[in-house]
């Protein structure tokens, strides 16, 4: 089963345009993360009204405090509602909307490109013409509020193998969409099995040979021609935890063989797949409980 490619880094000028309003203050932002599955900002909300064109992907707000009223414009139909905290305004891709925020809000934005949302459809065996979400305005949804929060903690706290995370998020978050707003009923997905011997040593390989590289989702499930959906299924039930998961390990591993020699740490960082010595450092005392100084202290001692 092959995949299809995503293309650049998904950023604002991507967006609807209402991130960029002027009123609005920007608080934590996904650009310049290099993520290409969905884009995320969260932000402090003033008051305001505007219509807005439609873009191709889906776009998912969550409320983070209220309650505040908010009216909505889909062509003639006007709906207005007053949504608690934990509120969902849901716009498939290519509608035109108004919006009218009738109070100050602070919110997290998602747009999940919509060659995810397909993507996930082909596994659950929707065919394209029956590929359609509704517009929601202001329902609760944990589940889906639980995974947009976990992206919000990634963008805030972004390390190698972040880009991984949110890839694999971005698939878990279609299959919500797909579930809880499509209007047709969605079937389960089906058990998988693991990846064959020969996949898995593919990727292993991938890895190893990449492992200072920024990689996506997408790069390892290529290494073995499968979508990254599909392989991130079979990933999981072969290795017990999901690709980032897996990559950070591998990444700590390599960190640690690395520290027994005499290279610089920031090296070691880099040679890893880290950004800069602190990102080595934050990750690998989540993982060992030390900090990089002190294993190379305890092991060369």
């Amino acid at each position: 089963m092959g995949q299809a490619l995503l293309g650049s880094e998904f950023r604002v000028r991507d967006t609807h345009g209402i991130l960029m309003r002027p009123e609005h203050r920007i608080r934590d932002r996904s650009d310049g993360l290099g993520w290409q599955s969905l884009y995320a900002s969260v932000q402090h909300e003033a008051p305001y009204e505007a219509s807005f064109n439609a873009v191709e992907d889906h776009l998912m707000i969550l409320h983070l405090n209220g309650p505040v009223a908010v009216e909505r414009r889909l062509g003639a139909k006007v709906e207005r509602r007053v949504v608690p905290p934990g509120g969902l305004f849901i716009l498939p891709g290519g509608l035109d909307f108004g919006v009218r925020l009738e109070g100050e809000l602070d919110t997290l934005h998602i747009y999940l490109r919509n060659q995810i949302v397909r993507e996930v459809a082909g596994e659950l065996g929707i065919e394209d013409d029956d590929l359609a979400l509704r517009p929601s305005l202001g329902e609760p949804d944990p589940l889906a509020e639980s995974l947009a929060l976990a992206v919000r903690e990634a963008m805030c706290d972004a390390t190698p193998g972040t880009s991984v995370y949110v890839d694999y998020l971005s698939r878990v978050l279609a299959a919500r969409l797909l579930r809880r707003y499509s209007w047709r009923a969605v079937p389960e997905m089906g058990e998988c099995g693991g990846l064959t011997r020969i996949q898995m040593a593919l990727v292993e390989d991938f890895i190893e040979e990449h492992l200072c590289s920024s990689l996506s989702l997408d790069d390892l499930a290529r290494a073995c021609d499968l979508s990254p959906s599909y392989f991130a299924r079979r990933f999981k039930v072969s290795m017990g935890m999901p690709p980032h998961q897996y990559l950070i390990r591998k990444r700590v591993d390599r960190a640690k063989r690395l520290l027994r020699g005499t290279t610089p740490i920031v090296e070691v960082a880099l040679d890893c797949g880290f950004s800069h010595q602190e990102h080595l450092t934050n990750v690998f005392r989540r993982a060992t409980g030390q900090t990089p100084a002190a294993y190379r202290r305890a092991v060369q001692f």
